[in-house]
């Protein structure tokens, strides 16, 4: 099951820590909040598996998200 982790106020925003948490081995994926507004400006979910939250979390925490 995914789990969001952090919710970002753009998709820039949401593709910069997916990439930072793929680098360290993650599996994650984004989609924005509002299901029919996928454009660049509104809010992004960043998910990953529910067993590898926590330690997304820290990485997040630790990069000064």
């Amino acid at each position: 099951m995914w789990t969001v982790i952090y919710i970002a106020k753009n998709k820039k925003l949401a593709e910069k820590t997916e990439q930072l948490l793929t680098q360290e081995g993650m599996l994650t994926k984004i989609q924005p909040v509002s299901k029919g507004a996928a454009q660049e400006d509104g809010y992004f979910e960043v998910l990953v598996p529910e067993g590898e939250a926590e330690e997304a979390q820290n990485i997040i925490y630790e990069a000064g998200y």
